[in-house]
């Protein structure tokens, strides 16, 4: 099992280089980070979009990306369809936004004829090594679906074990985040819990994955408050996956994680024939190559 971010990098190193194609790659903090990602030998990138300003970066800031693809695509739809239809083609195995609105991406990848569309929902999962946890904590959805209904949430789910169980955790507990842990027609988010622990108790999600709900945050990752409130649990206090009702409260997590509590992160982009990374212009260059290095070890997955 992976259980920090050094870690995850090793073992995208070990594996086999993933081909990434990089949708609009004139960005200097995405160059940067896809250049530190294949000197490691965790990618071969193809670098999609202004050759120019590619290059011009790369000079800037002492990258050498002559040994890379680069094919040329100024505009940002020609450059998302042409990086999605690498992957969809077999010539890559994972998609990475650049310089590019995310819309624009997400519209290729969805694309009926040359994208990654699959019956599933796309859904967003951030994995965070918080200092205080013991191992990685995985969010989702705080970065697409806003105020998901059970159907989806159960798509959400099967979505984050998969990245799970491409970092090797095999008994997945996933927590259903809600304001209390007793169900109440009141509070939707509590009910919809409940019935996601009963279809986990029905094996739709695995015989290998925990579902419990409702679970308020303080449960989910810690033990000391369960016992407190003689709560018993085996997610308890060892959650994996935190699934959040809405947007909202899966985006204030998040941000709470990584500017109050000094978490390290990677996002990636699941529910697609293929690994989307999507990261933030605000994201930290170590952020970007830990997204490319959660890709890749998806990628690799079988």
């Amino acid at each position: 099992m992976i259980k920090n971010f050094q870690e995850l990098i090793n073992a995208a190193k070990e594996q086999e280089t993933m081909k990434l194609a990089v949708a609009a790659a004139q960005d200097e903090e995405v160059l940067t980070a896809v250049c530190s990602a294949a000197k490691m030998g965790i990618v071969e990138p193809i670098l999609v979009g202004d050759a120019e300003k590619i290059k011009e970066i790369a000079s800037e800031h002492s990258l050498d990306v002559d040994k890379y693809e680069i094919i040329e695509k100024k505009d940002l739809n020609d450059a998302a369809k042409a990086a999605v239809e690498l992957v969809s083609s077999r010539k890559a195995d994972f998609v990475m936004k650049g310089l590019i609105d995310t819309s624009i991406l997400l519209k290729a990848v969805l694309d009926k004829e040359i994208g990654l569309r699959t019956d599933s929902l796309l859904s967003h999962v951030m994995v965070y090594k918080v200092p205080s946890y013991h191992k990685l904590l995985f969010l989702t959805d705080g970065g697409m679906n806003i105020a998901p209904s059970l159907e989806e949430k159960a798509m959400i789910i099967k979505n984050a074990v998969k990245v799970a169980k491409a970092m090797g955790i095999e008994e997945v507990k996933v927590a259903c985040l809600a304001a209390k842990e007793k169900v109440s027609p009141k509070m939707i988010a509590t009910v919809e819990a409940n019935k996601l622990q009963e279809m986990g108790r029905n094996g739709e999600f695995g015989s290998d994955v925990l579902v419990e709900g409702p679970l308020a945050f303080d449960l989910a990752v810690s033990k000391e408050a369960a016992e407190v409130k003689n709560f018993e649990s085996k997610v308890a206090g060892d959650t994996d996956i935190l699934l959040v009702p809405t947007i909202e409260v899966g985006n204030g997590i998040g941000k709470s994680l990584t500017y109050m509590a000094n978490a390290e992160s990677a996002g990636i982009i699941m529910g697609a024939k293929a690994p989307v990374v999507l990261v933030s212009r605000a994201d930290s260059h170590e952020a970007k190559l830990n997204s490319i290095a959660l890709g890749s070890v998806i990628a690799a997955y079988k």
